[in-house]
C-alpha cells in the first residue's frame, strides 16, 4: 500500500560527546564533540628503525590516515621518536603520533622526554600498567607526563590484556548474586568499569576530561557492539573504534564493517581503525582505505571519487570494463593526495563504469562521468555521459587511456578554478 509520507533517507544519530585535541608543533586535530569520525592506523615497523617508520606513517597519511599509532615499547624505541617526527615535519607530513604503550611506558614516558613531547597523544591500557600497588603509581606516571606536555591519552581496555584483578574481582561479586550472571555479561561489565574508573582517576589527578578518549575492544561483532552501546551510555568522552584482531582479508574486512557500521550509523564512534593482518602481498594502508571506504558508504566522509560499477553477468563476458574499472579507481586513489589540494571538492565526484546496455546507460546519466562498455554482442561502441547527457562514444582498442583522458580533463574543468561547479 502507498503511504502519503516520503521515505526518507537513513541518516546516522548524534552523540556528543567532548572535544579532545590532539596536537603538535602548532598544529591540531580535532576528535570528538561533532567533529568528523577521524580514520586511525598503526604502523607494523620496529620503531626503532625511525627512517622505515616515518616511510610507513608517510605512506599511512597519504592513504588518509589523520592519526598513526606507533609502538613504543623500548628505550631505543623511545629515543627514535623524536627523529620520527623531525623527518615527517622534513617530509610536510602533517599528521599526529599516537604511543602505544604497555608495560613500561611509566618509565618510557618519564626517562625520555623528548619522545613524550614529541607525540601528540598516549594510548595507555590499564590492564597493563603494573599489577597490585605499582598499577595506581604507574598509571600516575604516565597521566603525568600527559599533563606536563599538554597532551590527549587514550585509556585503551582490551579483552585479550584485561585487568585479571579487576574481572576475578567482579567475578567473586557476580557469584553472589541471588541470578548469577553469565561470564560475558561480566567480562562486558569489567571492560567497561575498567576504562571508566581508569578515566575517572585520570581526571582526580587532574588531566581535562576533553584530553581522555576511551576504547573497549573485543574480537566478536555482536560483543563490540553490546559494550560500546553501553559505554556510550554511560560516559560522553570521545570513544576509539576497532574490532581488534578482525583477522586477515575478506574475514576482517566483513567483520570490521559489519561491527563498526552498526555502531557509527547510531552515532557511536569518533575516531576508527580496521585491526586487519596484513596480506604480505598488500601494503599497510590497505586498513586505512578500508576504514575510509565505510565512512564514505555511511555517507558520514568523502575522500576520493565513488566509482560505480557493475558486477557483470552472461552478458559482459569481456573482461574489459572490470580491467578499465580498476585503473580508473586505482588511478583516482593515486593522484588524490596532489587532487585535494589542486582541486578542492574533486573527492565529491560520481564515474560509473558499466559492462552492458542493461543499466549501463541509466548508472552513466546519474554519475557525473560515466562509460557504457559493449556487452556481449552489443555493438563495439561505448557513449560517454557527461552531467547526464551524452557527449562522444568511444572506440578501438584505447577506449581505457581516452576515458582516463576524459576523466583528467573534466576534473579540470569543474574543480580547477574560478567556473568551479559546486559538489551535488
Amino acid at each position: 500500500m502507498q503511504t502519503d509520507m516520503p521515505i526518507e533517507l537513513a541518516t546516522p544519530q548524534t552523540r556528543r560527546s567532548l572535544t579532545a585535541n590532539v596536537s603538535w608543533g602548532g598544529k591540531t586535530v580535532t576528535v570528538g564533540g561533532g567533529a568528523p569520525v577521524r580514520v586511525q592506523s598503526m604502523t607494523n615497523t620496529d620503531t626503532e628503525d625511525a627512517v622505515g617508520t616515518a616511510i610507513q606513517v608517510k605512506e599511512l597519511a597519504l592513504a588518509g590516515s589523520e592519526l598513526v599509532r606507533i609502538t613504543v615499547n623500548t628505550p631505543e624505541a623511545a629515543k627514535a621518536v623524536p627523529y620520527i617526527r623531525e623527518q615527517l615535519d622534513r617530509m610536510g607530513i602533517e599528521v599526529p603520533l599516537i604511543g602505544d604503550f604497555h608495560f613500561n611506558g611509566h618509565r618510557l614516558l618519564t626517562e625520555y622526554p623528548d619522545c613524550a613531547q614529541a607525540l601528540s597523544k598516549y594510548r595507555i591500557n590499564p590492564g597493563n600498567v603494573g599489577k597490585g600497588d605499582k598499577r595506581d603509581r604507574q598509571f600516575g606516571q604516565m597521566i603525568e607526563a600527559a599533563m606536563r606536555w599538554n597532551k590527549a591519552i587514550r585509556i585503551g581496555v582490551n579483552w585479550g590484556s584485561l585487568d585479571q584483578e579487576l574481572l576475578a574481582s567482579m567475578m567473586d561479586a557476580n557469584s553472589k548474586r541471588a541470578v548469577p550472571w553469565d561470564a560475558k555479561p561480566v567480562m562486558y561489565e569489567a571492560l567497561i568499569t575498567s576504562a571508566i574508573e581508569s578515566a575517572k582517576r585520570a581526571e582526580e589527578m587532574g588531566l581535562a576530561a576533553n584530553q581522555i578518549m576511551l576504547s573497549c575492544k573485543v574480537s566478536g561483532v555482536r560483543d563490540l557492539i553490546a559494550v560500546y552501546r553501553e559505554l556510550a551510555q554511560r560516559c560522553n568522552y570521545a570513544l576509539h573504534l576497532g574490532l581488534t584482531e578482525a583477522g586477515m582479508g575478506t574475514k576482517g574486512t566483513v567483520a570490521s564493517t559489519a561491527a563498526l557500521s552498526v555502531l557509527l550509523q547510531e552515532g557511536i564512534g569518533d575516531t576508527i581503525r580496521v585491526s586487519l593482518t596484513p596480506d604480505p602481498t598488500e601494503s599497510r594502508t590497505q586498513e586505512v582505505i578500508i576504514a575510509s571506504e565505510i565512512l564514505q558508504a555511511l555517507g558520514l566522509r568523502t575522500f576520493v571519487p565513488s566509482v560505480t560499477a557493475c558486477p557483470g553477468c552472461g552478458r559482459t563476458t569481456s573482461t574489459t570494463f572490470q580491467e578499465l574499472t580498476k585503473q580508473i579507481d586505482d588511478f583516482l586513489r593515486s593522484q588524490m593526495p596532489v587532487w585535494r589540494e589542486a582541486y578542492p571538492g574533486v573527492e565529491h565526484l560520481k564515474v560509473a563504469v558499466m559492462g552492458c546496455i542493461v543499466n549501463g546507460p541509466g548508472e552513466s546519466k546519474h554519475a557525473d562521468i560515466g562509460i557504457s562498455l559493449p556487452g556481449t554482442g552489443e555493438a563495439p561502441a561505448a557513449p560517454v555521459f557527461i552531467d547526464g547527457e551524452k557527449r562522444m562514444t568511444l572506440r578501438g582498442d584505447n577506449i581505457a587511456g581516452e576515458f582516463q583522458s576524459v576523466v583528467e580533463n573534466y576534473i579540470a574543468q569543474r574543480f580547477g578554478g574560478a567556473g568551479q561547479k559546486a559538489p551535488a
